[in-house]
């Protein structure tokens, strides 16, 4: 324990600065796309949702047709109806975790960016 104690004390080169700096920003992108891609499939998920509701309420027992796992299979509306919407508010719990750890991520960059004195220079 004592080593990892004094290898933080010690002051980082600059390449294992970049390297730090290059990987928040990367984490930060990754972080982005992910949520991106979630909320994009939450907004699907609404859409579909909002189309089988009709058929919910005129005809419950109305076949459709769900892809699960990449096999397409059949079922009535009244049971596909709340298998979506425990779907969507799992994936939006996802982006909402997802939103906190970026959060996170971006207050860890700025510390570190304030520690190292990194000012980014915008080029026109």
């Amino acid at each position: 324990m004592s080593t990892s104690k004094a290898k933080a004390k010690q002051p980082l080169s600059d390449q294992e600065i970049q390297q730090a700096y290059s990987r928040f920003q990367n984490d930060l992108q990754t972080l982005a796309g992910k949520i991106g891609e979630l909320e994009q499939e939450a907004e699907e998920h609404t859409l579909v949702l909002s189309t089988l509701d009709e058929a919910l309420a005129e005809e419950p027992d109305r076949k459709c047709f769900r892809l699960i796992g990449g096999v397409l299979v059949e079922r009535t509306v009244k049971d596909v109806v709340p298998a979506l919407q425990t779907n969507r508010d799992g994936i939006k719990k996802v982006i909402t975790t997802l939103t906190e750890q970026i959060k996170s991520k971006e207050q860890e960059f700025e510390t570190f960016k304030r520690e190292h004195n990194i000012r980014v220079i915008h080029k026109a």
